[in-house]
């Protein structure tokens, strides 16, 4: 089958593919897994993230991709044959272990063992892929293998934020950086919290246009002074002068939620410019959000087929891999980046 792995860690430069083409053998599933013949996966920065070292895979090489839709064709040993045929999803939760005191307490995303799709397992950068059984979703009829794909990681990460957020109803919600997850973010908060005023922080005119389209409140460059003071913001960006810069305008008592698997080093600098009076005092709070449970899979595709949320993707050709991680390592985003695998 033909797939794109991760075969080296480093630098992503524009002149050297981050990906190399593979022919490998179609996997068989092994007992409790299913096999999908994948028909469309996510781009997300995650990948950028592993080859670059920040959350680097611990094998190489390894087919990358965690936002996999596709169709059942065959499963393993023990696991329901009711769910060949089926269209289903695979989310970057691969396993849990399912006993220690996290998993029993319904945070399996916090699990010592958590192993992730296309990092510690092969993932959707390919034409087939396995999966536990117990860790695919069945998908809504209402949106397009396309359209699936984001709402399996941008929005599920998003609808795990929000709730850290805990936000309340009128509310000033910021959003800073607006990508795949932000965008999606924007629109579950205006269907749930429809008097919260939503400002968006990001670097480039063609995003904050994009936010207004959406429903944006406000938007304005990330050093930006908003309207006013948010109570509750939520960080995608994969930086962190973007976080200084969201604390100096948090309101007293505010929460800022950090939705990033991992912070690229190059502005660290920036953290030095904390200011504890004018940054940190008042009570604001910062929450970090790590992974995702199936649960959180499981409602957001349920509250995304209640409220019609469908979103912006841009589509590239399965052999166009190298271009869609290059063009959002260069920040050319308009919501979501998805490869059709199968044509």
């Amino acid at each position: 089958m033909k797939a794109w792995q991760i075969q080296r860690i480093g630098p992503i430069r524009m002149d050297s593919p981050p990906l190399r083409p593979a022919e490998l053998p179609i996997p068989s599933p092994r007992p409790g897994e299913v096999r999908l013949r994948v028909s469309a996966c996510g781009v997300c920065h995650t990948e950028l993230d592993e080859i670059e070292g920040r959350t680097a895979p611990p094998r190489l090489p390894v087919v990358p991709g965690h936002q996999i839709v596709g169709v059942v064709d065959a499963v393993g040993p023990g696991a329901d044959r009711g769910l060949v045929g089926r269209r289903v999803g695979v989310a970057w939760i691969a396993s849990a272990c399912g006993r220690c005191a996290r998993c029993r307490e319904g945070r399996e995303n916090l699990c010592p063992e958590f192993r992730a799709t296309g990092r510690d397992v092969d993932g959707g950068y390919a034409a087939f892929a396995v999966a536990r059984a117990d860790f695919v979703y069945p998908l809504p009829d209402s949106v397009s293998d396309l359209e699936a794909a984001p709402l399996l990681c941008a929005g599920a990460i998003g609808w795990r934020s929000l709730r850290l957020a805990e936000l309340n109803d009128g509310q000033v919600l910021g959003l800073t950086g607006f990508g795949a997850s932000a965008h999606l973010v924007l629109r579950l908060a205006r269907a749930r919290w429809p008097r919260s005023p939503v400002f968006v922080f990001a670097r480039s005119e063609r995003e904050r246009e994009f936010a207004r389209s959406l429903g944006a409140t406000w938007a304005g460059d990330t050093s930006d002074t908003p309207p006013a003071p948010p109570d509750r913001i939520i960080d995608t960006t994969p930086a962190w002068r973007p976080v200084v810069t969201a604390l100096r305008v948090l309101a007293p008592g505010g929460r800022l939620v950090v939705n990033a698997i991992r912070k690229e080093d190059a502005d660290r600098s920036a953290i030095a410019e904390l200011d504890y009076p004018r940054d940190l005092w008042m009570e604001k709070q910062i929450v970090s959000v790590a992974n995702v449970t199936r649960a959180d899979v499981r409602n957001f595709l349920q509250i995304a087929a209640e409220i019609g949320l469908r979103p912006e993707v841009e589509v590239y050709p399965f052999a166009d891999a190298n271009r869609a991680l290059l063009d959002l390592h260069q920040r050319q985003v308009r919501g979501a980046k998805v490869l059709a695998v199968a044509d």
